[in-house]
């Protein structure tokens, strides 16, 4: 897989994914990630990237051009490419939407900045609008950065145990369960007894009834849009597993 992030803030992205399992993903040649500056594809000795907004008014808007040539440029490059508006405006990200660009080979981030970006870039040159919360930032570096991770993290082999994205929140729908370590007992707080008890199947159990219970009670959006089973319904209604079963 191969992703860019054309922005005017380069080293935000690249120092961004020069840590933890983005560094490990590109070291193990898992994923390409580059981070493009804007203004080497803006026209004129300075390298303009925006403009006063048509119709008059405050900021200053992102202009189309060099939207349009650093993708011209990165898919003569690279090939066809998924192109991504980072938009306050766009579809919200999920989890679901992660899936299903991390199947893509090519993604491009488009990240905005100062008052929004000239409309044309959204019509005509982007093929997704998405945002991740319904509240504005400074710029779309940090969604972009958000949604890279959330992505790269599903490459196969890109976390160390093949099964924890699959265990993850939001991956069936659910919230995950609780997680404790070492020490047993902290300041009084003791980890659960089944978690020592060696009976994987309780374990297992258990750890599926507080994701059912946290879902329905953390978030009831999440819950009505999930299908239990039967044995979700009777596990429920049974109370939380222990291992005294």
């Amino acid at each position: 897989m191969r992703i860019e992030a054309v922005t005017i803030f380069p080293q935000m992205i690249e120092d961004a994914v020069s840590h933890s399992i983005l560094k490990r993903a590109r070291d193990a040649g898992l994923v390409q990630i580059e981070a493009v500056d804007l203004r080497a594809f803006a026209q004129g000795r300075h390298r303009i990237t925006d403009d006063t907004p048509c119709g008059g008014g405050g900021g200053m808007i992102m202009k189309p051009e060099p939207f349009a040539a650093a993708i011209d440029h990165l898919t003569a490059e690279h090939g066809p490419a998924r192109v991504i508006l980072t938009d306050p405006q766009g579809e919200r990200f999920t989890q679901e939407k992660a899936r299903e660009l991390a199947a893509e080979p090519h993604l491009i981030f488009l990240c905005g900045h100062y008052e929004g970006v000239d409309e044309r870039v959204r019509d005509h040159l982007a093929t997704d609008a998405l945002s991740i919360g319904d509240y504005v930032l400074t710029g779309g570096e940090l969604p972009a950065l958000v949604m890279i991770d959330a992505i790269v993290r599903l490459q196969p082999g890109a976390l160390g145990d093949a099964q924890a994205a699959e265990q993850d929140s939001f991956s069936e729908g659910l919230l995950e369960h609780p997680h404790y370590t070492r020490p047993r007992e902290f300041r009084g707080w003791r980890v659960p007894d089944i978690l020592f008890s060696g009976h994987h199947a309780r374990i297992e159990k258990w750890r599926r009834w507080h994701r059912l219970q946290r879902t329905r009670d953390r978030r009831p959006d999440l819950w009505a849009r999930f299908t239990p089973t039967e044995d979700d319904l009777k596990l429920l209604a049974q109370g939380e597993p222990t291992d005294q079963e």
